[in-house]
């Protein structure tokens, strides 16, 4: 997916959108995508000026977006005015490794279930192959 496709389904627009592409994903199990996180990105400026670092909790939201696409993909649903995804609970997170500048953060989310409209999904960001961030999300889709 391309990121006019990501942006059917996804509410999220500058400055919160944090997925750039869709590498692959399988319904229902898994998704890889991509942010490429530039010196431009406005959250640079203050953490820090000296030593810029993507904000932890940005990197967790990317994740997040990734497993709503998909969620979103798997139900087959675009981006809707009358539901909302949200976060309930985040559990296990890990930073391993700062992500700086010209990285490109890939996204790795898998179902692990699906219970009632509540998804649980593991998570994994990665630079170079190596570990950055890791985390178990869970979200659910609501009505507006």
């Amino acid at each position: 997916m391309d990121i006019h496709q990501i942006l059917k389904y996804l509410p999220h627009r500058y400055p919160i959108l944090l997925v750039d592409r869709v590498i692959s994903y399988e319904a229902g199990k898994n998704i890889e995508a991509l942010k490429n996180v530039s010196i431009n990105e406005p959250f640079f400026s203050g953490h820090f000026p000296h030593h810029p670092v993507m904000p932890g909790v940005l990197i967790v939201e990317a994740l997040a977006q990734a497993a709503a696409l998909l969620t979103l993909k798997t139900e087959n649903v675009g981006n809707r005015d009358d539901k909302v995804y949200y976060f309930v609970g985040i559990d296990g997170v890990r930073f391993k490794k700062p992500v700086i500048p010209g990285d490109q953060l890939i996204l790795k989310v898998a179902i692990e279930r699906e219970i009632k409209g509540l998804w649980k999904y593991s998570a994994r960001a990665e630079v170079d192959d190596q570990l950055v961030t890791e985390a178990t999300l869970m979200c659910t889709v609501r009505d507006l």
